[in-house]
């Protein structure tokens, strides 16, 4: 009675090992589709238009009229190390916060695996702008119909934020603009690169969505302290669109993206 009692529960066991396997030895193939979101804040506060007053950490009050970004380039990291470059032709976005349609970019034909990280950059790469007027494809009239154009000469605006401010010295509000680019032979292109705080399982029946922060606060505040006060010299407008600053504020907007979390839906 014995001998049989021990074999049920060796067969028992057995079984539950092959069922173990069964369940990690899942096979991956074939392709899906991904989202990133981007979602813009203000030092943890979401991020409303016009009428929130935003206080940076040199104690000027802005409030946003508009910020618009040009996302490029991205790449995904799987868990074995496998890389995955979205085709280069697809992989320009704009992001602007007053359009919700733009803040989802949705990818297509993405191998099954299991993602745990995204790179991407903020602009046009220096490459892709030096093939030219004509190797663009589609991306320029976009560009240009968004206002992310200084003319083809000057090429890309990368980021554009504009609204108006008060500080202790300028206690009236009066506009700015912070627009970065190419300027002189800086080029100001970034890249971010952002581990997944849960994987993104990318199947033919399942579109993960990675929900990206951008905190909007450290484009002026964070590796570099940009004061608008400092670069209002008539007292009419700050405009940071040249000079040191941009490198500056380029430093700065590489660490204003985080991801917040991973919906695998």
């Amino acid at each position: 009675m014995k001998n049989l009692v021990y074999k049920a529960v060796a067969v028992l066991a057995l079984s539950a090992t092959f069922t173990a396997c069964s369940n990690d030895d899942e096979v991956i193939v074939g392709t899906g589709n991904l989202g990133l979101e981007f979602d813009n804040s203000f030092s943890g506060n979401d991020l409303i238009l016009d009428t929130q007053a935003n206080t940076t950490a040199s104690s000027e009050v802005l409030k946003i009229s508009s910020i618009k970004y040009i996302v490029s380039n991205i790449v995904l990291t799987a868990e074995d190390g496998s890389i995955f470059t979205y085709p280069k032709s697809s992989s320009y976005f704009i992001v602007d916060e007053s359009d919700a349609a733009t803040h989802v970019l949705n990818l297509k034909d993405i191998p099954a695996a299991n993602y745990t990280k995204v790179t991407f950059g903020i602009g046009v790469d220096k490459a892709q702008y030096e093939a030219g007027a004509t190797g663009q494809g589609d991306f320029l009239a976009t560009a240009d119909a968004a206002g992310m154009m200084w003319g083809w000469s000057a090429g890309y605006k990368f980021l554009a934020l504009e609204g108006t401010f008060t500080s202790a010295q300028y206690t009236t509000a009066v506009p700015f603009k912070v627009h970065t680019g190419q300027t002189g032979t800086d080029y100001n292109y970034t890249t971010v690169s952002l581990d997944l705080n849960s994987k993104a399982l990318v199947r033919e029946t399942i579109t993960p969505q990675v929900h990206i922060k951008a905190d909007l606060s450290k484009i002026l505040n964070s590796t570099n302290v940009i004061k608008l006060s400092d670069n209002n010299p008539n007292g009419t407008g700050a405009n940071i669109m040249a000079g040191a600053n941009l490198s500056l504020i380029t430093a700065n907007i590489a660490t204003m993206f985080t991801v917040d979390h991973v919906h695998n839906d």
